[in-house]
């Protein structure tokens, strides 16, 4: 699946003079978490989320360090953080550097930047312009509503040959000492793995290939019988 497929649009942004207060209204009347931030042009300049509001001075919520961790911190970081909690406007909280995705992005892509950034939404520019914004709801939503590809009654022995290659693909399993027998689509795995982990992703592996009903797991894990 792509981005297209997933992305909310149109989307609900905000512009940089958009006070605080009115993106906390916002978030709470149209019950989201983030909104981009776009110019007099529509285009992107930032984002505010909810975590640029968890520290205001409104609340009661600013950041209290004591006096010796705050040499330690450096007044460059305080004074970001005064900005955070006392910013009156969108553009004094909001995260300038976006991180962005295009409607074709594999969600895959989308998924492994949302890990790695430690982010949990991106916006979608299509030639630059915001087109859509998609979230780690999304990317749920994309599971939970998935379908099973039309499945085309299989042979056991084909059934066998797509478990065993997809295995051969992966650098985690030990094929030579894996064997896989199938029956009437219940499929049978013997053999050593190494670890439980291997013996674990190799049952997910047979019970996530097209036309397996049921998967026995038969295999020995080395390290439970202490072999070296």
């Amino acid at each position: 699946m792509l981005v297209r497929d997933v992305m909310v649009a149109p989307v609900i942004t905000v512009k940089p003079s958009t006070t605080i207060k009115e993106v906390a209204e916002l978030f709470l009347k149209r019950r989201i978490s983030a909104a981009p931030v776009v110019d007099i042009q529509d285009k992107l300049v930032g984002i505010v989320s909810e975590g640029d509001l968890l520290h205001r001075v409104e609340a009661g919520t600013e950041r209290h360090h004591s006096w010796w961790l705050q040499g330690f911190i450096g007044n460059a970081a305080l004074a970001a953080e005064y900005v955070k909690s006392h910013g009156l406007k969108a553009s004094d909280v909001m995260t300038r550097d976006v991180i962005t995705a295009a409607p074709e992005t594999p969600l895959h892509e989308v998924a492994a930047l949302m890990e790695r950034n430690e982010i949990r939404r991106v916006p979608v520019l299509e030639n630059g312009q915001l087109v859509g914004i998609v979230s780690r709801a999304n990317l749920i939503q994309a599971v939970a509503t998935a379908r099973r590809l039309l499945e085309i009654p299989l042979s056991d022995t084909t059934i066998r040959e797509n478990i065993m290659a997809n295995l051969k693909k992966q650098p985690w399993a030990h094929t030579t000492l894996l064997n896989v027998t199938v029956n009437a689509g219940v499929v049978d795995l013997w053999g050593i793995a190494e670890s439980a982990a291997e013996r674990k992703a190799i049952k997910v592996a047979a019970e996530s290939t097209l036309g397996v009903r049921a998967v026995n797991d038969n295999l020995i894990t080395r390290a439970v019988r202490g072999w070296q």
